[in-house]
């Protein structure tokens, strides 16, 4: 049986196949210390999953749900966005939950993509941008994000291009891989410069709470909702992950369009599970700060790891990973990440992964304990030559 033509140059991904190999040297007594992804291991607040198991002990709440989730989980997320990003949204109209934000970039390319429309994509940046224009049918165009420009877009570079195709652009601050924060001097040139050249923006912020005081939203510019729509979840921001809970928010126009895609697709979440979502976003800054303590302490062991291998790096990075560059010794990422995998069973992300412009760096993951930190310390210290 021959697969679609549109699976062409779409491979697994590849946490999907670094997951089995990790399972193959574990199941040969390797015990490998995985500090590559992004999932937290910390659990969501004990309310939240209280009110999950209330919930599903009811007996009418198992049926078919709302394609545009329940009202008790929009007005959530109505009251969190005006909260903690200052940003006034219509329940109503102006936000759709998702099964996850992965989803929601999915149904938005969908929905918007023709063969051989193009669109902006971060390099180094999230691989699932890439794979879903390409399974839409469109054109992936990278822009470079460089350190010596703050990992931030050359808007001037990028007006002097041929931008006639260009349908979207993918932004991602607090940016990952990168760790960089987005800020409102940022969020303006975003913004004016869709507007400029009627490019739709489609901003991904589901790290704006992880090691972040001041939580910033893209459509908190004036006027960002005329070309700006946004994906959120909380999966990192509130350790539910596998809960699948994520939003896409913007314009009533942006939103009609994308649920015309999605309604073909599911038919909603579990109600108690949106019903915890709920609780969750309701929670006082207190419990950000009591997880951010957690991060914090865990990041300083990621430095201490990142100086043992003489990597470089910035300590101003925010969000759940730490990127840093690789020493001259060592062609890319990849090299880098094999050796401390094969000799010291430590296994952290090369940045290649994420783009070209990510060849001379790693990712590492704060997704882990103090203890586990601690052991990949100790084996890369016995396993690694430095020199």
């Amino acid at each position: 049986m021959q697969t679609a033509k549109r699976l062409e140059g779409i491979g697994e991904y590849y946490f999907s196949q670094k997951l089995r190999e990790i399972d193959e040297l574990n199941k040969q007594g390797k015990n490998i210390i995985n500090l590559g992804i992004g999932s937290p291991d910390l659990p969501p607040h004990p309310e939240v999953i209280k009110v999950l198991q209330e919930e599903s002990a009811k007996p009418n709440v198992h049926a078919y749900q709302s394609y545009k989730g329940s009202p008790v989980l929009r007005n959530a997320i109505k009251d969190w966005y005006s909260k903690w990003y200052n940003v006034t949204l219509n329940a109503d109209t102006e936000i759709l939950p998702l099964i996850g934000s992965k989803e929601g970039i999915m149904h938005i390319c969908m929905t918007y993509l023709n063969e051989g429309d193009e669109v902006l994509v971060p390099n180094p940046g999230y691989p699932t941008y890439r794979s879903a224009v390409k399974l839409a049918g469109g054109t992936c165009i990278d822009y470079d994000l460089q350190q010596a420009n703050n990992y931030e877009p050359d808007f001037d570079a990028l007006s002097k291009t041929d931008l006639s195709k260009v349908k979207l652009l993918f932004v991602n601050y607090p940016q990952m891989p990168t760790g960089t924060n987005g800020n409102k001097a940022l969020f303006e040139k975003i913004v004016a410069f869709g507007k400029q050249h009627h490019i739709l923006i489609v901003h991904d912020n589901p790290y704006s709470f992880i090691l972040n005081n001041e939580p910033l939203s893209l459509l908190s510019i004036d006027g960002a909702k005329d070309i700006v729509i946004e994906l959120n979840s909380l999966s990192k921001s509130h350790n539910m992950a596998g809960w699948r809970v994520g939003m896409l928010c913007g314009a009533k126009e942006r939103i009609d369009e994308v649920l015309r895609f999605k309604s073909n697709m599911d038919s909603g979440m579990f109600l108690p599970a949106q019903l915890a979502a709920a609780k969750a976003l309701s929670l006082e800054e207190e419990w950000h700060n009591e997880v951010n303590k957690i991060y914090n302490e865990r990041r300083e062991k990621v430095f201490e790891l990142l100086d043992l291998l003489n990597c470089t790096y910035s300590k101003k990075q925010v969000g759940m990973f730490v990127w840093a560059s690789i020493p001259s010794k060592y062609k890319t990422g990849y090299e880098l990440s094999d050796e401390v995998l094969y000799n010291a069973n430590v296994f952290i992300t090369p940045g290649g992964i994420f783009g070209s412009a990510g060849d001379n760096y790693i990712r590492v993951s704060l997704c882990g304990s103090i203890e586990k930190f601690n052991e990949a310390l100790t084996s890369v210290k016995q396993n690694i030559n430095k020199g």
